[in-house]
């Protein structure tokens, strides 16, 4: 315990780094850091690194392992720079490691408030950094700043009120001085947004309702105040491009998840792409996947941007592998739907059309008896993070290929308490499978499938190395050759594997780091 102290300490008092805007806008070119959610501003979960490749993945190995005896799933997306690695936990836990040893420099903790009532476990999904502090949601709803060094609390911020359904487990993200967040909670009827608060302060400087109200100018596709209790939360984090200032972040299911009758119209912006100021948090443009989602298809994967060439011309586009089943290319400048692409089985819709618009197929909607419709209610794609190579030009993301009875229940809104308005059963002869895709990103046609027995469970990373890596629900982490798909290395690690990998350089040696189980592993080459 006196040399754990005393390493604290000593850690406390060394000169710390600071991240700066310019440092996070040039976030790629580092390979001794991973600054962001995404490791660039753009989200491409990408290294330039390939110390560790095709030919020399299978000889990886742990180097150490840190145990945070902490029971629930562990989603971290590790922080790494100044010589440590910061994760979070389950249930408002987080950590400082050395990275030499996965040796604990500090443990932050606050209890979480009895009887708070979340949709999918007591989760959180990483840090944002800027200057010598840290940032993060507990899961009642509050923002916190924290000493980078020592983990001691700075300030802590209110974002609204649990009791009315909020929780918070999103990764935040730095734009300027400003971090922004999103919420959980559409699943009790929530009306969703994205916040910015001031780095320095924690006093919020915008808020964007991702459910329209009266005043909005998509008021008109919810009927009567339904808007009100409209879900539409953003639990993923966004993306930015700091040249034309915008952010961008997918949108949840409305509420009630799959009892349409209740809100009549397309629900706006609900299980959209809403692309905001950064600065005021005004809307530029939104792009709405699925109009009246009776699916429960959230739209919050990761936004991903890139410069594509699409028919010939430069474009520089936001592209989303959408729970709906479909893979679509956005302009991130204006919105305009430039195509999209089924990637797994689809049955509600036999396409999309050129105005974005999908056209659907009759009578796959949820029913009181059940109705079966494909696919099921993770999707496709859901939230599990992608990976995007512009040395292979290939865009790597996990499906559940599947179908599912879809059944409706009118139900009564009470606040705070769970409002779905239905319930979905898997076919036990046709169970669901699982896949990783690499996919041509400008036309969404699929260069190469890895089928797996179950749905993936973990987000993906990609390196300059041509390997993808990720993990699934038995435990293994698992290496593809990021050209062919072909199995390259798998390794037990003990735990479901939930959260993507990182990579990273230190002391001249290629690291990747991974959350299994309760526990994080950190592997290198003998």
């Amino acid at each position: 315990m006196k040399e754990l102290c005393l390493f604290a300490l000593l850690a406390a008092l060394a000169p710390a780094a600071s991240i700066t805007e310019e440092k996070l806008r040039k976030a790629q070119n580092d390979p001794a850091t991973w600054l962001t959610y995404g490791k660039n501003y753009f989200g491409w979960r990408y290294a330039d690194l390939a110390q560790i490749n095709a030919g020399n993945v299978s000889r990886l190995t742990p180097r150490w392992m840190f145990q945070t005896g902490v029971a629930g799933k562990f989603e971290t997306t590790p922080l790494i720079f100044d010589g440590m690695i910061f994760i979070t936990g389950p249930s408002n836990h987080a950590y400082a490691l050395d990275l030499l040893t996965g040796r604990q420099i500090w443990h932050y903790y606050k209890p979480v408030p009895p009887a708070l009532n979340v949709c999918c476990g007591q989760v959180n999904r990483g840090f944002a950094a800027l200057g010598d502090r840290l940032y993060k949601v507990n899961l009642e709803a509050t923002l916190v700043a924290l000493d980078a060094k020592t983990g001691s609390l700075i300030w802590e911020t209110q974002i609204d009120d649990i009791k009315k359904g909020y929780s918070t487990t999103v990764a935040p993200l730095v734009a300027k001085n400003l971090v922004l967040v999103g919420v959980a909670g559409a699943e009790f009827g929530v009306r969703g947004f994205v916040d910015a608060y001031d780095a320095t302060t924690g006093r919020r400087a915008w808020r964007f309702w991702t459910v329209a109200g009266p005043e909005d100018p998509g008021a008109g596709t919810w009927g009567g105040d339904s808007w009100k209790r409209g879900g539409g939360s953003t639990w993923i984090t966004g993306t930015y491009d700091p040249e034309l200032n915008l952010t961008y972040w997918g949108t949840g299911n409305p509420g009630p998840d799959m009892f349409g009758d209740e809100r009549p119209g397309d629900n706006l912006y609900t299980c959209s792409l809403v692309a905001l100021d950064a600065t005021t948090g005004k809307r530029k443009w939104h792009f709405q996947f699925t109009p009246h989602d009776v699916h429960d298809w959230d739209a919050i994967a990761d936004p991903v941007l890139m410069d594509l060439t699409i028919q010939g011309r430069k474009v520089k586009a936001v592209v989303q592998a959408n729970r709906n089943g479909f893979y679509y290319v956005l302009d991130r400048e204006t919105g305009k739907f430039l195509g999209a692409k089924a990637y797994t089985k689809v049955t509600w819709a036999d396409g999309i059309g050129t105005d974005g618009r999908p056209h659907l197929v009759a009578g796959e909607d949820p029913t009181e008896d059940g109705n079966k419709s494909c696919p099921g209610i993770g999707g496709g794609h859901n939230w599990q993070a992608t990976a995007y190579s512009p040395k292979t030009g290939l865009y790597y993301f996990g499906s559940t290929d599947g179908c599912q009875i879809y059944y409706k229940t009118k139900q009564d809104f009470i606040e705070g308490q769970w409002y779905q308005g239905s319930t979905v059963q898997g076919l036990p002869q046709a169970p669901t499978t699982g896949s990783v895709l690499a996919v041509d990103p400008a036309t969404g046609d699929t260069k190469w499938r890895f089928d797996m027995i179950t749905s993936p469970s973990s987000g993906l990373l990609a390196t300059a190395g041509d390997v993808v890596l990720g993990g699934d629900r038995e435990g293994y982490f698992i290496a593809l050759d990021a050209r062919s798909g072909k199995p390259l290395w798998k390794f037990q690690t003990g735990g479901m594997i939930i959260a993507p990998p990182v990579t990273y350089t230190f002391q001249g040696k290629q690291y990747i780091a991974i959350a299994a189980g309760s526990s994080l592993i950190a592997f290198a080459l003998p």
